[in-house]
């Protein structure tokens, strides 16, 4: 297991815990679909998306894409460091308006 790999499961399983006060039913979900589905009474919310510095790229903008549809918000988690690039990436799509763009920072101090 490499390094995105774990930075991206400690994502997901961290907003999945913060979700929890928002949502009553939170789904974590496995490969080819979105990672986290967020419902309430049977109505699915938001859809979020986890991604890494080398998973970003023109073929999952296109996924943002389908996953952008009316009906439930699309929710795009990135490295705060790629925050502009994938603005870039969801203006040339046509989705900036449809889909919500939070970063994540993993960030360790020594004394």
């Amino acid at each position: 297991m490499n390094n995105e790999h774990l930075v991206h499961n400690l994502i997901v399983d961290h907003l999945r815990h913060r979700f929890r006060r928002e949502y009553s039913e939170i789904k974590v979900n496995q490969e080819g679909a979105p990672d986290i589905t967020l419902s309430n009474h049977g109505l699915v919310l938001a859809v979020v998306e986890v991604e890494t510095e080398s998973s970003i790229t023109p073929e999952k903008a296109e996924q943002w894409k389908n996953l952008a549809q009316p009906g439930a918000k699309l929710i795009v988690m990135v490295p705060k460091s790629s925050r502009v690039k994938v603005m870039e990436m969801l203006w040339q799509k046509g989705i900036a308006d449809r889909v919500g763009v939070g970063t994540y920072d993993i960030a360790i101090t020594m004394p």
